[in-house]
């Protein structure tokens, strides 16, 4: 849909636009076959996709010969794709809240998400997939250029922090790439980026360990200009945290932003089993 036809139905139907539910539509043809290309679709693929809106990236999706469920939160929209699409027997069309959702639905082994996600729920639904007991095999992500950055920052740049490390125990990134203001309607104050992650074969630690690992996390970012030892300290013995710190060469001064991701996940390992060591 080109943005002359976007604002030709808008305008027919009255609809105003809601800034509450991230309702900004990306246009831009080209900007659309660049996230078709990071999601690499196949005919047999599964397609979850959060906001839809007027359809854009749905009719890409669709003609790749996959699968597609839209979740959809605006009853004017869902009404609009429904008679859109109401040919195609691969679009199922839920309107519902997708945050709900999918935190209702856990299983998710042989999907992609592949949608313009809504800046307010990107990275909750992000991390609900994450940690489902099957996530999808891929997430490609059109999210704020700021939350992008986070997710695929390194250890010891300004925007490391949790949201990365969560989302990079059962995923790897693939990169991502900028998408200006001016390819969405109504145009944001603010630019994109298209992010694409991918799922690890195996995940860096076993379910029973990944809320201890999230616990320590949160804990260790609490307070960005903190030392991790000392916040550490509110939830464990410091004997223990003085052990598990020699054993991984950390320094008793790092800050959170410091410990990298494989440092995390050993120091989740040791404050579990205090008696492992590791090799």
């Amino acid at each position: 849909m080109k943005l002359s036809e976007m604002r030709q139905w808008l305008d027919a139907h009255g609809v105003q636009l809601t800034k509450s539910l991230g309702q900004n539509f990306l246009h831009d043809h080209n900007q659309l076959r660049r996230i078709t290309a990071a999601a690499e679709l196949a005919p047999h693929d599964n397609i979850l996709e959060v906001g839809p809106g007027l359809g854009p990236l749905t009719g890409l999706l669709l003609d790749s010969g996959a699968r597609v469920l839209a979740i959809e939160t605006d009853a004017r929209l869902v009404a609009f794709l429904r008679e859109q699409y109401a040919a195609n027997p691969r679009l199922e069309l839920l309107h519902a809240d997708a945050l709900a959702y999918v935190r209702a639905h856990r299983q998710w082994p042989d999907w992609k998400l592949v949608a313009n996600l809504p800046y307010s729920i990107a990275s909750p639904l992000l991390v609900e997939l994450a940690q489902a007991a099957q996530p999808p095999e891929r997430l490609v992500a059109t999210l704020q250029i700021e939350v992008a950055q986070r997710i695929d920052a390194a250890a010891g740049s300004k925007h490391y922090g949790v949201l990365g490390l969560l989302l990079g125990l059962r995923y790897e990134s693939r990169g991502w790439f900028k998408i200006p203001g001016s390819c969405f309607f109504p145009s944001p104050d603010i630019d994109s980026a298209c992010l694409a992650l991918v799922r690890r074969p195996v995940p860096l630690l076993s379910g029973e360990l990944q809320t201890t690992f999230t616990r320590i996390v949160k804990r260790g970012f609490s307070q960005r200009r903190k030392m991790a030892l000392k916040l550490l300290k509110q939830d464990w013995p410091a004997p223990a945290l003085l052990s598990a710190f020699a054993q991984l060469n950390l320094s008793i001064q790092i800050r959170a932003e410091q410990i990298t991701l494989g440092q995390f996940v050993q120091l989740t390992q040791i404050l579990t089993n205090p008696g492992s060591v590791l090799i």
